[in-house]
């Protein structure tokens, strides 16, 4: 055999006496396995040792009887009782290498001293004595290949240095039976190092499968981690999503359930955010939701002593669970916090843009008692905020329930009511500023309630959006308009208001049209209403239905013009043909110096893009005058006429022509 191989051959045979230091996962079971072998170990020789010290102890001196064989059991106790101390210990790797190192060299000192003894004691016995040395020997050393079955190397010490000793010595006896009993042990110790090597193959083995398997599972774990976490994440915004939002607001209610103190459900919308989408993009868009579910979370991580989850619920609306026993003071203090950081500018490129937001809460046990009813009412006071507070923190009152048993009140009766006989159509003249001659007539609807009387427009109109009634509601009014209108000077057009479901319905236009056409009535008397929120509500669909009327020869005007928010984005990308700027600056144009100027702004406005700017609420002489000098084209207020029934209508043009001298002049819109 080359000396290369020989050399390769004695350093692996070497290796087998050493604790392997290159698998530390092995390492670390092997001490596993092996502390907890290590107290039968002992038992083993502590046992064995005492029955033959005993066989001994009349036949033997006392030294070899009483205190070798007590010094050695004393010895092996200690050690028992030394691992059965460290056996739940926290070890790291490197204790466990110099535990196992100096058990194997802790090996070679108590196997000789054993053996040793035993050949001491030899020659003392009779030859039953003598068989029970060698039977003694025997079963010891098999009983602690057992033991050691673990830490290889252990067990291939104990078994060098007794087992070769133990055939050398009862082979030099002479003793046929001894040498047999030699031979027999021989055979037995290699059979038992046979199947050690076979077992530590497997066990070392198992070891590397266990591995793989926790690394397998480790794996699967950060899989199932990664999807949990993916699935309860807002993927643009990274924010937590709808779907946990309701888990911690379901865990949060149970708990103040249980310990009887106060939770705060928060909903908050961003003002504005729409027409950023409809001007700048959606990419601009997602970097607004973005950089504000940002400031609001520092908001929220920032605030104390409560504790506030945030979440992003949909589109541009995220949600706000309050932990921590909040009061209505806190949660007014934390809706302006968040409303002053969403308020601050958003710069992305060239694009300077600015929001605002409304929130809504709700608070357990006042508002609701189930976290779904909490929702609920803090939703309601969100949709109070943005219809008479926008911007503002509204949190959820008596007075809003009571307003919600109202609303569902009107829902129920709206649902079953006969809008032919309930439903009742007035007019409000639309007068040219300069000639005042009536150049046409708003269509206003008022429901007469069997059960409520008069409700106001400001109710049942948002109540028949919310249950799906508006289109109908809209079809069946202006089919009435329409035909009142066609009795009218051919010189009067109708203006006809449209919600935001009329103009954005995935259907489209198209029942108006139809109605349109089949009323007889010229398209070109009409003028369509449409209020910058019906706009802002699907730009890009309102535009399509826009397009629709305008092409029949339909006008279109722009309502509450100046209250809404991106006018001007609105003004250039539609095809108006009128402008109605709201009541609000009309009242005080004569006392407010900025009233005064907005309205001069908004003439000058449209006498630049060739469009009719119509005013709202002109209830004085006055006022009226000071529209004249600013350039507005027409006047719409109770200086004229209030709203009144198709009836009236003849009637008052009878009276305005008497009053401007029976000219018969008119003017068209």
């Amino acid at each position: 055999m080359p000396v290369a191989d020989l050399k390769s051959h004695l350093a692996a045979t070497i290796r087998l006496f050493h604790v392997p230091v290159d698998n530390p996962d092995l390492m670390r079971a092997q001490f596993d396995a092996f502390s907890k072998q290590v107290p039968l170990l002992y038992f083993i020789l502590m046992s064995n040792t005492i029955a033959v010290a005993y066989t001994y102890v009349n036949v033997a001196p006392d030294w070899l009887t009483m205190i070798v064989p007590g010094v050695l059991t004393v010895l092996a106790g200690l050690r028992t009782y030394w691992w059965l101390r460290q056996r739940h210990l926290v070890r790291s790797d490197a204790d466990i290498l110099r535990n196992l190192r100096a058990t194997n060299w802790l090996t070679v000192p108590i196997g000789a001293g054993f053996t040793a003894w035993s050949f001491a004691l030899y020659p003392y016995g009779d030859p039953f004595a003598k068989s029970q040395v060698a039977f003694y020997m025997a079963v010891t050393v098999i009983g602690c290949i057992f033991s050691l079955m673990h830490l290889r190397s252990a067990a291939l010490i104990v078994t060098l240095i007794v087992d070769v000793p133990y055939v050398l010595f009862f082979f030099a006896t002479g003793e046929p039976t001894l040498k047999a009993i030699a031979v027999n042990n021989l055979l037995v110790s290699g059979a038992m190092v046979t199947v050690l090597f076979i077992y530590y193959r497997d066990f070392a083995d198992l070891v590397a499968s266990r591995k793989s398997l926790l690394a397998q599972q480790a794996a699967t774990q950060a899989l199932s981690d990664e999807n949990f976490r993916l699935a309860n994440l807002d993927s643009l915004t990274e924010l937590p999503n709808r779907r946990r939002f309701f888990a911690e607001l379901s865990s949060a209610f149970a708990d103040a359930e249980r310990r009887h103190v106060r939770v705060a459900v928060g909903i908050i919308d961003l003002d504005g955010f729409k027409p950023i989408n409809d001007n700048y993009g959606h990419s601009v868009g997602d970097r607004v939701l973005i950089e504000a579910g940002r400031r609001i979370r520092e908001v929220c991580e920032a605030f104390g002593p409560q504790r506030v989850e945030f979440a992003r619920l949909g589109g541009d609306e995220f949600g706000l669970v309050v932990c921590g026993d909040p009061e209505d003071a806190d949660l007014t203090r934390l809706g302006e916090r968040i409303g002053s950081q969403v308020k601050l500018p958003y710069q992305l490129d060239t694009a300077h843009t600015g929001l605002s937001c409304s929130i809504g809460f709700a608070l357990f046990p006042n508002a609701a008692t189930t976290s779904e009813a909490l929702y609920e009412c803090a939703d309601y006071a969100l949709y109070h905020a943005k219809r008479h507070q926008r911007g503002r923190t509204v949190i959820f009152s008596s007075e809003l329930e009571a307003e919600i048993r109202s609303r569902g009140v009107i829902e129920n009766l709206l649902r079953t009511s006969d809008f032919g006989a309930e439903m009742e159509l007035v007019f409000q003249p639309i007068v040219d500023a300069m000639s005042e001659h009536t150049a046409g007539f708003e269509t206003l609807a008022r429901w007469h309630s069997p059960r409520l009387g008069s409700v106001s427009p400001a109710d049942f109109i948002p109540a028949a959006e919310r249950i799906g009634l508006i289109r109908p509601l809209t079809q069946a009014l202006l089919a009435r308009a329409l035909a009142t209108a066609k009795t009218w000077p051919d010189d009067i057009r109708l203006s006809f208001n449209l919600s935001a479901h009329d103009v954005c319905a995935a259907e489209g236009i198209l029942p108006l049209v139809s109605i349109i056409e089949k009323s007889g009535l010229s398209p070109r008397r009409i003028d369509f209403e449409i209020t910058e929120t019906a706009v802002t509500f699907d730009f890009v669909r309102a535009q399509q239905s826009i397009a629709t009327l305008k092409a029949m020869g339909c006008g279109i005007s722009l309502d509450d013009f100046g209250t809404g928010y991106s006018s001007l984005s609105h003004v250039h990308r539609l095809p108006l043909d009128k402008i109605k700027v709201d009541r609000s600056f009309v009242a005080e144009i004569n006392q407010n110096p900025v009233s005064h100027k907005i309205i001069k702004s908004l003439a000058g406005l449209c006498d630049d893009m060739e469009i009719a700017c119509v005013v709202e609420g002109v209830e004085t002489r006055a006022q009226l005058d000071s529209l004249r000098r600013l350039g507005c084209d027409f006047i719409q207020g109770y200086y004229f006429a209030k709203p009144m029934p198709a009836g009236a209508i003849a009637d008052y043009l009878a009276r305005e022509r008497q009053r401007l001298g029976g000219a018969g002049a008119k003017v068209v819109a």
